[in-house]
């Protein structure tokens, strides 16, 4: 059953990508939320080539992924949860949490430590913000977070399930959050009590430095409340707000090749990105 479930798992997430991509790539189409100066046809065709390379790292480095090491710590009994009796569904709801302040966490790192930054800010490099821009990640970075990721699943013991879960909806997020698409402001304002929403996260990818380094959160948007890194809206509007990063406006940095070798070239100004 193990055998089986692990031989189904990226079926049963790419499944999900691709329908999730789907939906709010028609989105955008019929009720985009900015005018883009950058369109798809400039930038969707490496975006996406970068996310079958970091699939094909991944794949090559941890053949079964993270759900595969929540396989291997529970045959083993590693990890909290697997040293306490408690009901499933709990050991699924903590894990699912525990997972995604670690996430939250590793964003942070990412932003504070100048060599992770190099890796991070192909992602914020990127001169529009759309659906794409949420799986933009260079494979090295991909590759860290996986580890990170295994680590936290031994220690944690977290069930196969919940991992499962945590990986998909972590894509579909990750790809929402991004997406250039118009929600009805009320509507919006309830949603980002539970998610983070594209208006919270478009904060995130503002060229303002203080903005850059809030809305750390992809799943929930709780701990940027914990923690003191939630910004409610970007100073100059989400219509006007710059998008990307200062030493990346040329397109030519959209192309596949300069983002690939982005992380080993050193431009002004300064690269560093201290938290606020």
């Amino acid at each position: 059953m193990e055998r089986g479930f692990l031989d189904s798992e990226p079926i049963v997430r790419l499944a999900f990508f691709l329908g999730v991509f789907i939906i709010l790539a028609v989105w955008e189409v019929f009720a985009p939320r900015r005018p883009q100066r950058y369109g798809r046809w400039l930038r969707w065709p490496s975006n996406l080539m970068l996310v079958i390379i970091d699939t094909a790292v991944v794949r090559l480095f941890f053949p079964f992924a993270a759900v595969g090491m929540a396989f291997v710590a529970q045959a083993q009994g590693w990890g909290l949860l697997n040293a306490f009796d408690l009901p499933f569904l709990i050991k699924v709801g903590v894990a699912f949490l525990i997972l995604d302040l670690a996430i939250y966490c590793q964003h942070r790192i990412f932003h504070s430590l100048p060599w992770l930054w190099r890796l991070h800010r192909v992602h914020h490099a990127d001169l529009e913000f759309d659906v794409t821009t949420g799986v933009r990640f260079h494979p090295v970075e991909i590759l860290l977070s996986m580890g990170i990721k295994f680590l936290v699943i031994a220690v944690l013991g977290a069930p196969p399930l919940a991992v499962l879960v945590f990986e998909i909806m972590l894509n579909a997020t990750s790809m929402f959050s991004h997406a250039n698409i118009s929600i009805k402001p009320s509507f919006e304002k309830t949603l980002r009590l539970i998610v983070v929403t594209p208006e919270m996260h478009r904060v995130h990818h503002s060229i303002h430095r203080k903005e850059t380094n809030s809305n750390f959160g992809f799943n929930l948007p709780w701990w940027d409340w914990l923690l003191k890194t939630y910004r409610a809206q970007p100073r100059d509007g989400h219509l006007q707000m710059t998008i990307g990063l200062e030493e990346f406006r040329d397109g030519k940095e959209l192309k596949l090749y300069r983002m690939l070798l982005q992380p080993f070239r050193t431009l002004v100004p300064s690269t560093t990105r201290s938290l606020p």
